[in-house]
């Protein structure tokens, strides 16, 4: 990903993510767009899980995006140690996990091996703005490898 993605819009009073020593982390990210939600819930336990792939990605990327924003010159980010995916879902639906695979995927091709940490899926009555997906992630920096 590259370094020019904009920090994601807060939309309270909170910071898009916040850094102690060598560790970043992100508030909750919905699928945002220039500040404006792109996609709407809830989950319906009918809906195959492919139709939410795309809020569920940008809901990860702008959690990606908020982390790299507070990289210091020459660091990467080098693990995403922990994710939290709430699902804004209706009763019945079950597949949290199958959503929460993509932003696993994501965070795989984004940083490599070290995409992978550990990850809770959790289904909720609404989110804010009724989005569907808030992601939020615990990522480590690193310089970089040469």
């Amino acid at each position: 990903m590259s370094g020019q993605a904009a920090v994601p819009i807060p939309q309270g009073r909170y910071l898009p993510a916040i850094r102690h020593a060598d560790l970043i982390y992100t508030s909750g990210m919905t699928p945002r767009l220039n500040g404006k939600l792109q996609f709407t819930g809830p989950v319906r336990s009918g809906d195959a899980v492919e139709l939410w792939r795309e809020a569920v990605v940008l809901a990860c990327r702008n959690a990606v995006t908020a982390a790299q924003g507070l990289l210091k010159p020459g660091e990467r980010i080098a693990a995403a140690l922990s994710m939290t995916v709430f699902i804004a879902a209706e009763q019945g639906f079950t597949a949290h996990s199958a959503l929460a695979d993509f932003a696993s995927a994501f965070l795989l091709d984004e940083i490599g091996a070290g995409g992978i940490g550990s990850r809770a899926a959790i289904g909720v009555a609404t989110l804010p703005g009724n989005a569907p997906v808030e992601i939020s992630i615990i990522a480590a920096a690193a310089g970089r490898i040469e």
